[in-house]
């Protein structure tokens, strides 16, 4: 194995010697993989066309349309390709320095992030999941060094960390229960991918284009069974919209709503004076609503009870109550459940709450759409940060059947979504089970025996 072994720990700090079961090989952590820079490439080296340049944005995120691209060719050793392993090692600790396997198309790889390359008796499934159970060693090395928000974790950091791995069979064992839970995890993702396209399909096809009411009014077949085809109309009549079907009615928010405020954004002596014991409500900011409108709940933080109960009141949520993000990071979308309870927002996350008789679902669904948001596009005041208003959502304008029908046309479209919760709180439950058993498993805390006791067990 390459490398010179790692000397007595000493006095150095804790972060840079974890701890590994005695029978572990020891190795400085560099010395265990080729860590190859991406490049810092130049605006002039930019084109509307060819391979993305892989930033950190990119590497969390996947292509999107802040996304770079350069004709030119570089060094092959940057050269990104679906599977290789990729860590960030620069940015803001908590959020931007880890490890992630990239999934995307070929690209370049940007400055401040490395492309891993484990060496020859190191699995790399085992090396991602030692990084994985080192973050907290990367998260407060670059905390110690943060001067304006952001930090690092160097080549001689890497130098300085001792790592440590068993024979290539007991990392494969390692390997193949957390991986196993990270398959489902993954496999669970790209269902619920279908699920949403096929609800976001159905969804434009009734309540945006109103397919079935056109087909009935030109005296075509809606392809619906009939009990549900009959509960659209045949007609179609203006609107201050345009043209929506017989019977329906644009409607502002503040009519479909009990409820339509914002969080709260508690002070320090709100939360200085409050014991630490007390924490565990959480709380929710913008980062922790993800564009597909689930709630990342490793995003969360937590307040006290008491400023939960007491200043925060107000934004105290309820099951069904659908967040929307009107600062920062404009018109995301999620809802509420029992999961997620007890919790609050702060001032940049607008609490809607539904009627009884309108789906939360619905609601989400209808705000997604991009007539509403252009709608509200036009009101964001830009000061500081991109801010909306309460009063500009409460002005917003829907278009919905009445009350009494709409719960059942939304029906095949609701149950779809409730497959698609089903399957997240699944994936949040596989996801803690894996952030529990890793870093016991690299520690030597937990055999590999039990560990797969508890994986067939959660399956």
């Amino acid at each position: 194995m390459a490398g010179e072994p790692v000397a007595s720990a000493g006095t150095k700090s804790w972060l840079y010697h974890p701890v590994f079961p005695d029978h572990w090989e020891r190795r400085v952590l560099y010395s265990l993989a080729q860590w190859v820079n991406g490049l810092a490439f130049r605006d002039i080296q930019f084109s509307p066309t060819g391979k993305p340049v892989i930033k950190i944005a990119e590497i969390k995120g996947g292509i999107s349309g802040q996304t770079k691209f350069t004709e030119q060719v570089f060094d092959e050793s940057v050269h990104v390709r679906a599977g290789d392993l990729l860590f960030s090692w620069s940015g803001q600790p908590e959020t931007s320095i880890d490890v992630f396997w990239w999934r995307g198309s070929d690209g370049w790889l940007n400055q401040h992030s490395f492309r891993v390359t484990p060496v020859e008796g190191v699995d790399p499934t085992f090396f991602y999941y030692l990084l994985r159970y080192l973050k907290p060693s990367f998260v407060g090395i670059a905390r110690n060094k943060q001067t304006t928000g952001l930090g690092h974790v160097t080549k001689r950091d890497l130098e300085n960390i001792e790592a440590a791995y068993p024979s290539l069979p007991e990392q494969r064992a390692i390997t193949h229960i957390l991986g196993t839970l990270d398959d489902k995890i993954e496999l669970n993702r790209r269902m619920n991918e279908t699920l949403e396209a096929m609800a976001r399909a159905l969804f434009k096809s009734w309540f945006v284009d109103f397919d079935p009411v056109r087909a009935k009014a030109e005296g075509r077949d809606p392809d619906l069974p009939k009990p549900l085809a009959d509960l659209f109309p045949d007609r179609f009549q203006d609107s201050e919209l345009g043209e929506i079907p017989k019977g329906w009615a644009v409607e502002p928010l503040s009519e479909i709503t009990t409820v339509i405020t914002k969080g709260t954004t508690p002070t320090h002596s709100d939360t200085a004076t409050a014991d630490e014991a007390d924490l565990g409500i959480n709380y929710v900011r913008v980062n922790a609503i993800d564009e597909d409108g689930a709630v990342l709940f490793d995003k969360l933080t937590t307040i006290p009870e008491s400023v939960h109960l007491g200043v925060l009141k107000r934004s105290v949520l309820q099951v069904s109550d659908v967040l929307y993000t009107i600062a920062g990071t404009i018109g995301r979308t999620a809802i509420v459940d029992e999961s997620l309870l007890p919790a609050n927002t702060n001032q940049a996350v607008a609490i809607v709450r539904p009627k009884q008789a309108i789906p939360a679902t619905f609601l989400v669904m209808m705000m997604r759409e991009a007539a509403f948001r252009e709608e509200l596009h036009s009101n964001i005041v830009q000061a500081v940060q991109a801010n909306l208003s309460l009063g500009v959502l409460l002005r917003a304008r829907i278009v919905a059947p009445p009350k009494d029908t709409l719960r059942q046309l939304f029906m095949p479209i609701a149950d779809l979504m409730k497959r698609v919760a089903s399957i997240r709180a699944e994936s949040r439950t596989l996801a803690a089970l894996r952030d529990t058993l890793l870093p016991k498993l690299i520690s030597g805390e937990l055999r590999v025996r039990n560990a797969e006791r508890m994986v067939d067990a959660a399956s």
